[in-house]
């Protein structure tokens, strides 16, 4: 029961348990009082304070983040947002997860709450994987670092693999996600990245989306996403 009420947008899981404890919902006209109680949204009528509550539409979207916005819902600089690239009525969602100002490619934007946390928990290990194109010679002695571990500012990153695509351009995979870690990962050597791009979520790849392009997760596709 509190799991439908935080889905459908209610209140947060432990305040949804608060209110169920507090009496104050109903299904099909009986006082449910028990955490935990069974719902079928298609068939029961559920009341919260003699309200109807109604199981709220999930979105999955992937979308191609172009460089040059950000993904805010709103920006102190007036800079352009991924929201802006929505229709209106999915603007409701959130971005999974962020990559920066100068950083594109895949991103999931969605209203599904554990889903975001599946994919961006570390506990849960989602990799992702990106292009990045160096400024400089890239060595080989370079990527295995990555591999073992560098430190920068005191915090440790670590790439599960990295592989030499060309003299400068690198793929990297990452399980954890932390705050500009590809490019911190070059700047511990003391090079620049000049383009970075994510190319792929889990198995979920950007394939032939465009920048600035979106298109919804399939079913199969979320499956797969939460399949660990």
């Amino acid at each position: 029961m509190q799991k439908f009420l935080a889905d459908a947008g209610v209140a947060s899981r432990r305040a949804a348990e608060q209110i169920i404890l507090a009496g104050r919902v109903s299904v099909n006209g009986e006082l449910v009082q028990k955490l935990g109680t069974k719902v079928d949204p298609d068939h029961d009528r559920i009341l919260v304070d003699s309200k109807p509550v109604r199981e709220k539409r999930k979105i999955y979207i992937a979308l191609h983040k172009p460089v040059g916005c950000v993904c805010s819902h709103k920006d102190e600089l007036g800079r352009r947002t991924v929201y802006e690239l929505l229709p209106r009525e999915w603007q409701v969602a959130s971005t999974v997860g962020r990559l920066d100002f100068n950083t594109e490619g895949l991103i999931f934007l969605t209203n599904d709450g554990e889903f975001a946390l599946r994919l961006t928990h570390p506990r849960y290990g989602i990799r992702k994987k990106y292009l990045a194109t160096i400024e400089g010679h890239v060595e080989q002695e370079m990527l295995k670092k990555f591999v073992r571990g560098v430190f920068h500012n005191g915090e440790k990153l670590k790439a599960e693999s990295a592989r030499q695509i060309s003299r400068n351009v690198v793929e990297l995979e990452l399980s954890e996600g932390k705050n500009r870690e590809v490019r911190r990962l070059f700047e511990s050597q003391g090079l620049m990245v000049e383009r970075l791009q994510r190319t792929q979520i889990g198995k979920i790849k950007l394939g032939e989306l465009k920048p600035g392009r979106w298109r919804t997760l399939t079913d199969t596709e979320i499956k797969t996403l939460l399949l660990k």
